[in-house]
């Protein structure tokens, strides 16, 4: 089998000496487990969501953060129905942040978002193309390492078939745990449920559940793997489905708050969907 002798092939390239550069003096045999064995997730992954047709899920998040209170953020994601194919959902976003306290942030996003009938690759007519408005606030506690955080986000809807509003909410946990490298856990567990509300009946529209699996290989990167289902509710902008997520997140950093951010291990979030 080809998926077979892949790994193999991998397997037996990670036998060989493995070091990663740093500055820091930590167990070489520890280093070189960590590659093979997000390899090795990612392959598990691609090999579950082909036996059960699951759809893919896609996320590219870049933060830049100026100051302890302030940042601002861009997002694209592209989904399908099936495994990398029946393509038949995009979006892009930005928008900026900002820290009232230690536990709040509130958030002002905008963005386009295009979906595709089934069948195929983009299929045109669209379902829906609209432009989005999104003011949100997050709430978080910690209750020793378990992190839980609450998302309220309004959304204000421009799409092709007229304005509509919906309310959106977020409850999610989260747990870091490894090896602290240079103030930071390398692996963190978390799972959310998220509801959709409109201002119309039937009122309830929309329920997102995300169980996921987060890597960090240095401080400024994030690499995501996980499992969601979403079921819809008379709603025809998008269907309901089940997806692997896979996300790529990259914090960069003005320098003088980069120390203070380094040192700091409270800044693990629950990722966006």
């Amino acid at each position: 089998m080809e998926f077979s002798l892949y790994f193999k092939t991998l397997k037996d390239y990670y036998r060989k000496p493995y070091t990663v550069p740093t500055q820091r003096q930590t167990n070489p045999s520890y280093e070189m487990k960590v590659p093979l064995s997000v390899i090795t997730l990612l392959l598990s992954v691609t090999a579950t969501a082909q036996n059960f047709d699951l759809g893919s899920w896609n996320i590219l998040n870049i933060k830049y953060t100026y100051s302890e209170k302030w940042s601002i953020f861009a997002e694209a994601q592209l989904r399908s129905l099936k495994f990398y194919n029946d393509f038949h959902y995009y979006e892009y976003k930005g928008g900026v942040n900002y820290k009232i306290g230690k536990n709040i942030k509130v958030t002002l996003g905008a963005g386009s978002y295009q979906t595709y009938k089934e069948g195929g690759d983009f299929v045109l007519p669209k379902n829906n193309n609209e432009f989005r408005v999104w003011p949100q606030i997050v709430l978080s506690q910690s209750i020793s390492k378990l992190k839980i955080e609450q998302r309220y986000r309004a959304e204000l809807r421009f799409t092709s078939s007229g304005y509509r509003n919906r309310f959106r909410y977020r409850l999610g946990v989260s747990y870091p745990f490894g090896k602290d490298l240079d103030g930071y856990k390398p692996f963190q567990i978390s799972a959310s449920n998220e509801l959709f509300f409109t201002d119309n009946e039937p009122y309830f529209e929309r329920n997102r559940a995300l169980v996921a699996f987060n890597y960090k290989p240095s401080m400024t990167v994030t690499l995501q793997v996980g499992y969601l289902h979403q079921f819809d509710y008379k709603i025809n902008d998008e269907t309901g489905r089940d997806f692997i997520q896979i996300g790529v997140f990259i914090e960069l950093y003005r320098k003088a708050t980069k120390n203070s951010h380094h040192d700091s291990t409270s800044e693990i979030e629950l990722k966006d969907n």
